[in-house]
């Protein structure tokens, strides 16, 4: 956990980097990133050297070779345990004109560690800035994992608290969410083809080390879980850095984190590969046919990406694989043949088990789109019998652009460490929505269509002849509990009205489109 002191120096250093001329917050999570992984590499060096002197052997990998460089200075220097002591306009020298191009060597080398810096610059010139970025970094405590990943974590919220690149990170309580609901076993094979900062692949790794401590005592889970467990593609070079430092931060050895336009390539290497998908794929865009990869027009002839993506999820996915994913609403009621083939694909050839549909507010301040989260398994022979509807109302936090928490910190997310009143559920229905889902093939086939949740039966969804998933549609309104008692109560009315001209707004684009 992350004292208040790092959070500072956190800010601090923020704020540095803005005065000193690195404006964009990408920018900043990046030259961050670099000397993170700089100092990563003198870690993993000396343990080496721990390791050779007391064995009494020759190291096995020396990442630092003995001598110099093509420009005369020792590769020893190079260290950051070296440079961090050094005078500022020394150590900008040596990390600039030595490391970086280290950096890129190892890049160019194919090194595992250096497969994502081949093109690593320094982005700033201010020596006083990287002496004091150094100096705090060098001071946390980064053999604590759990330290070394909330660094990071806080590190990635000031991206979105800035107001740019916000598209690369989903809610963590989302994510979160998500993940609880699938339930990642140690022997999942676990993909993310549009992975950002790898949030889900994180989450997905935080969440077998709560619930399945006993896979690191298992040398074939342990092996797997570091080198084989966690795949991430995005076709962003700053990204995959940043996402692989993210996982490599919360623990994880050597995840696949690779380039990949996972829409424009084919996919026959890796189709059936993957047992559990999590995604927040790009949506309201468009490709042309020409660059799309055909294996996925054959699936579902659409230019529309969000379609695409539920196609290429269904082309990775093994038999028997799951999947929970964020799609925009119109693809749960789009008129389009593309739309209406998709959902009946999903619903007769595979196993649809779920639909969440998510505050329209839950993105802001990047978009007000509404959207829901879908869960399903890829059978191929069908299996859909009654299909899970959540209409989750509210996350916690406030759904307009400053998305303020709306409960204490222990009352917040999905496992809080203390239990919701019923004051508390009406700010957050996340701690309900979990609850249902895991009995959701018992009590909850029982319940009206007025409550929060409810069963529908295939044979309903077929009925609607263009396998409509809209919870609208579904959903019914006990008119005996509406009341206008409160404030409250008409400010949740406007809330409800709000999402509903949101959703109209969506299908009537999705139907010109």
């Amino acid at each position: 956990m992350l004292t208040g002191e790092i959070r500072n120096q956190v800010d601090q250093i923020w704020n540095a980097f803005w005065s000193g001329g690195v404006s964009n917050p990408l920018s900043v999570i990046e030259q961050i990133t670099y000397l993170l992984f700089i100092k990563r590499l003198d870690d993993l060096h000396t343990l080496e050297e721990n390791k050779a002197a007391a064995l009494g052997i020759a190291m096995e990998r020396r990442i630092f070779p003995e001598g110099q460089d093509e420009k005369g200075r020792a590769y020893a220097d190079l260290r950051w345990s070296r440079f961090k002591n050094f005078e500022a306009r020394e150590m900008m020298d040596v990390v600039a004109e030595h490391v970086f191009p280290f950096l890129r060597q190892l890049g160019e080398e194919g090194s595992s560690y250096g497969h994502h810096m081949k093109d690593a610059r320094l982005g700033f010139s201010n020596a006083a800035l990287l002496a004091k970025t150094v100096d705090m970094l060098d001071k946390i405590p980064m053999e604590d994992r759990d330290t070394k990943g909330d660094l990071y974590e806080y590190m990635l919220g000031r991206i979105a608290s800035a107001g740019t690149n916000g598209q690369f990170r989903t809610p963590r309580h989302i994510i979160r969410l998500m993940v609880e609901m699938t339930r990642p076993t140690p022997e999942d094979v676990i993909c993310d083809p549009a992975a950002g900062t790898c949030g889900f692949l994180v989450a997905a790794g935080e969440y077998l080390r709560d619930n399945h401590p006993a896979l690191f005592r298992d040398e074939r889970l342990r092996k797997h879980f570091h080198s084989n467990l966690f795949h991430g593609f995005d076709f962003d070079p700053t990204m995959l850095r940043i996402g692989n430092m993210n996982m490599t931060l919360h623990g994880v050895d050597s995840p696949d984190i690779s380039y990949r336009d996972s829409l424009a390539q084919e996919h026959d290497s890796d189709a059936g590969r993957y047992s559990l998908i999590l995604a927040n794929p790009p949506f309201a865009g468009s490709l042309d046919y020409e660059v799309t990869a055909k294996d996925l027009q054959q699936i579902v002839k659409t230019k529309k990406t969000e379609l695409l993506f539920l196609a290429l999820f269904l082309r990775l996915l093994k038999t028997g694989g799951r999947a929970a994913v964020i799609v925009p609403d119109g693809v749960l009621f789009g008129s389009s043949k593309a739309h209406q083939s998709l959902r009946e694909m999903l619903v007769e050839k595979h196993k649809l088990e779920g639909v969440v549909k998510l505050p329209s507010g839950v993105f802001r301040p990047y978009a007000g789109v509404s959207t829901a989260i879908l869960f399903f398994t890829k059978t191929g022979v069908g299996g859909t019998e009654n299909v899970w509807f959540y209409d989750l109302q509210a996350d916690g936090y406030s759904l307009d652009d400053k998305r303020t928490a709306l409960l204490d910190d222990d009352k917040l997310g999905v496992l809080p460490a203390s239990p919701l009143n019923d004051a508390d559920h009406a700010k957050s229905n996340l701690p309900d929505a979990l609850a249902r889902w895991l009995r959701r093939e018992e009590g909850e086939l029982e319940n009206p269509r007025t409550a929060q949740s409810f069963c529908v039966p295939k044979a309903d969804i077929a009925a609607t002849g263009t396998y409509d998933l809209s919870l609208n549609r579904y959903k019914e309104v006990d008119h005996a509990e509406v009341t206008h008692d409160s404030p409250a109560d008409i400010i949740e009315e406007l809330r409800q009205l709000e999402a509903e001209i949101s959703d109209g707004l969506t299908k009537l684009e999705a139907m010109l489109g």
